[in-house]
């Protein structure tokens, strides 16, 4: 019943419905965003190959198909989102991912389709959309590739919504996606700016900023990935202080071992031992000193505590404490006092950046995103020639399955003309 209303809502649409054009003000023109114009422009995309069709009538087949408990086709799906003109077609977009995710032919959904969505969430003002589905990945099949998360990354750094930048990075972080140089710029912007802005995070925030923070810088061996791997281990370290070492890598890919507070004071004493000019920027020890003090106040308030807590559920949330754990949190005031010692050591060698973390990345981004930009245009071109060959092969496909249906139909209603005369 809901099936059918929503293709009779698309029959509406596509009789009567006007699409309605906004204007975007100087003021939103004028702002400025990391990626170029270039790079988000819809031109290459747009030249595809056109497959017009009539979404009532895909919205109907669809039902039907359904109905029947049969599977639709990944290319039904890919039209169907290829043909979208309006806001409310999303929704009807949206509904029609879910269930073709909750179908046999789940694996099967084109990466071509995954971009597409994204682009048109993005052009019809339905981006939370874009970041439901792919927060929700699992129900709804979106995985985008990097070109893809860069465009959506961008999206939201325009608007200097950075929480939902971060939301994004930390999908990139899950499919581990830091791949392209792009990416990675995009990505610590993100989360240097959204750092900057001093937010109050929950225990599931700092843990996803952690691990996207580490994960990402990883991937750079300078000032600007050396300190998102100290931030992102010492918050993680606290994560694990906390709750453990199963509540840090649990869903994450993540390395499983406990000390991630260890790890961050490792990579202190990697940047004081190293000969180069590489160094940390001292927001990200203000910050790392800042957690330490709050896990050490928190340890000791928890020390002034223990004595008043009895009773039948603080004495099984004592006999479920891993005894590791806990030996890992009684290294916490040896972890402070090696961090004082790095410090002093890296503020006297020199190699501590005035200069803060996101004004860091700003100054990478404004030289080297231009030619990482240029790289992924020529490869976005090429895939997107890819996907058009591949869709045509379906096309083909598609075509020749009916002719052979209906030739099969033909010889059995032969057949049966035949014996009914015999």
């Amino acid at each position: 019943m809901v099936s059918s209303k929503m293709a009779a809502s698309v029959l509406k649409r596509c009789v009567t419905a006007a699409v309605k054009v906004k204007c975007l003000s100087p003021s939103l023109l004028a702002r400025r965003w990391l990626l170029s114009a270039a790079y988000t422009d819809t031109k290459v995309w747009e030249a595809r190959e056109k497959d017009p069709q009539n979404l009532a009538i895909l919205a109907a087949n669809m039902d039907r198909t359904y109905d029947r408990n049969l599977p639709v086709s990944s290319l039904t799906v890919s039209r169907f989102v290829d043909n979208i003109s309006s806001r409310e077609e999303i929704d009807q977009a949206e509904y029609y991912l879910y269930k073709f995710r909750h179908s046999p032919n789940c694996w099967y959904l084109r990466d071509w389709t995954v971009h597409g969505w994204i682009r048109e969430c993005l052009k019809l003002g339905a981006r939370e959309k874009a970041l439901h589905t792919l927060k929700n990945k699992v129900q709804y099949g979106i995985f985008p590739d990097d070109f893809t998360f860069n465009l959506l990354i961008d999206s939201y750094i325009k608007d200097e919504d950075f929480k939902s930048a971060c939301s994004v990075v930390e999908e990139v972080m899950l499919q581990e996606a830091f791949d392209l140089p792009s990416t990675q710029i995009l990505s610590l912007y993100a989360l240097g700016s959204y750092l900057a802005t001093k937010p109050q995070l929950t225990e599931p925030q700092e843990r996803a900023l952690g691990a996207s923070l580490l994960i990402c810088g990883l991937q750079q061996d300078n000032t600007i990935g050396l300190s998102a791997q100290l931030l992102g281990n010492a918050l993680l370290g606290k994560v694990e202080i906390l709750k453990g070492i199963h509540a840090v890598f649990k869903g994450m890919p993540l390395y499983w071992a406990r000390g991630y507070l260890d790890r961050a004071l490792a990579v202190m004493e990697r940047v004081a031992a190293a000969s180069g000019d590489v160094k940390l920027s001292k927001d990200t020890l203000d910050n790392v000193n800042d957690l330490l003090q709050e896990l050490s106040s928190n340890s000791t308030s928890d020390t002034d505590s223990s004595g008043e807590e009895s009773g039948g559920e603080e004495d099984k949330k004592q006999e479920a404490v891993d005894e590791k754990d806990e030996a890992e949190k009684a290294r916490l005031p040896e972890y402070i006092n090696r961090f004082k010692e790095l410090s002093s050591q890296l503020e006297s060698q020199g190699k501590v950046d005035s200069a803060s973390f996101q004004a860091l990345v700003t100054t990478v981004a404004q030289q080297n995103l231009a030619a990482a930009e240029k790289v992924d245009l020529e490869q976005y071109q090429s895939r997107v020639q890819a996907w058009d060959s591949e869709k045509r092969q379906l096309i083909q496909r598609e075509k020749e399955m009916k002719e052979r249906a209906e030739q099969e139909k033909r010889e059995r209603l032969a057949a049966t003309s035949a014996a009914q005369l015999g």
